[in-house]
């Protein structure tokens, strides 16, 4: 063998030797150990994060301050607490102590009143952002009406404010425009020819959102938007915990709760809605109650992701607003209004002979002497129904 094979041979051992001796020494390197938690979130008991602040000072000192931050009252919040508290309050363990109720409600109640992201709430709560990702949708969850006698308190609302028994609640859905990036290509383009989420709701009769679905994209079939929804699946597997059907005042055939809306939905048993080219109005005056936030009705400059959470913010300081002051907020004319897009016919949405039979039941007692109102005969006249 020649001097130069000799060589060549000597190099190539000696690479191999080296690339061997480094992966040796990348395995058996000592591994840094992660530890269980930062530090510096470990001493959230110490009174430093901005929820001690809250509670320690401005609960006390600032009442004001503490709803601006909270936008509850120290009684609201408290009653709150005390609805959900069940809901979310999990036990400590042997490994770490668990976040208590009282402060998974103050930072949900944060979050929805500003948006702020889950890492700007670590640091100003020293609660790790996984953390705060985890219960703000379990406490949201919480706060939903999940039973029948939440259900029953809202359809005697309707009842009492609008003389509509049975009813839990108005239905209406609503597209948001704004201007999608190229990348997005046609996914947020709509019917309309522009590009948008939808805001799909359920209002009770105080003008209030018991149900959101915020972002389904404007490309969207007009049925998929309903029936891709949570709400149409409670409603198709049973699952909203709805009281069971009773009779209506005066009458004597049980007939279930029923949500109502317009005739762009599906006629179910539990969704009722107006006969052929009538208009139901009560919705669309409790949706055009948020056009109040002008944003919405102009073509918001942001992606898709931001247009939700912008659209999130409004409803719910709509919920605020209208239950803190419901008289002064509600009683502002919507005559000048703009309305936002609608969402269209609903596929699908000829009704079944169940569906038909409950409406048929309310018509009767609309008619009869304990349902009809004074009012009605001179309303349906001046509309020429």
């Amino acid at each position: 063998m020649s001097n130069i094979d000799d060589e060549r041979l000597l190099k190539i051992t000696a690479t191999c030797a080296i690339v061997l001796l480094s992966e040796v020494i990348r395995k058996t390197r000592r591994i840094r150990k992660r530890c269980w938690a930062r530090p510096w979130l470990q001493r959230r008991s110490q009174n430093r994060g901005v929820l001690d602040l809250l509670n320690l000072e401005l609960r006390t000192e600032n009442p004001r301050s503490y709803k601006n931050f909270l936008r509850l009252s120290e009684e609201q919040f408290k009653h709150l607490l005390e609805e959900v508290s069940p809901y979310i309050t999990k036990q400590d363990t042997v490994m770490r102590e668990s976040v208590p109720a009282r402060s998974k409600l103050e930072v949900t109640l944060r979050f929805l009143a500003t948006g702020e992201s889950f890492r700007s709430l670590m640091y100003a709560t020293q609660i790790h952002e996984s953390t705060v990702s985890r219960f703000i949708p379990e406490v949201c969850k919480a706060i939903m009406p999940n039973s029948p006698e939440e259900w029953e308190q809202i359809a005697m609302e309707f009842y009492r404010l609008w003389q509509f028994p049975h009813c839990i609640g108005a239905l209406d859905g609503r597209h948001i425009t704004f201007n999608a990036p190229i990348s997005d290509g046609a996914y947020y383009h709509n019917y309309k020819g522009t590009n948008s989420i939808v805001l799909l709701a359920l209002a009770s009769a105080t003008y209030t959102f018991t149900y959101a679905n915020i972002g389904i994209n404007g490309r969207t079939s007009d049925g998929g938007v309903f029936f891709h929804s949570a709400l149409c699946a409670g409603i198709n597997n049973h699952t909203l915990n709805l009281p069971p059907p009773k009779e209506l005042p005066g009458q004597t055939v049980k007939i279930p709760y029923v949500i109502i809306a317009d005739d762009a939905f599906p006629s179910l048993m539990n969704l009722v809605k107006p006969y052929s080219e009538q208009q139901l109005t009560m919705d669309k005056k409790i949706l055009t109650t948020a056009n109040r936030f002008r944003v919405l009705l102009s073509k918001i400059n942001l992606c898709a992701e931001k247009v939700e959470l912008i659209t999130t913010i409004c409803v719910l300081l709509h919920n605020y607003l209208a239950t803190v002051n419901q008289a002064a907020y509600t009683d502002i004319a919507d005559n000048n209004c703009e309305v936002l897009q609608g969402i269209g016919r609903q596929a699908g949405n000829r009704s079944a002979n169940s569906a038909r039979n409950v409406r048929d039941t309310f018509k009767d007692f609309f008619n009869s002497a304990a349902g009809s109102v004074p009012w009605q005969e001179q309303s349906v006249t001046q509309h020429n129904y």
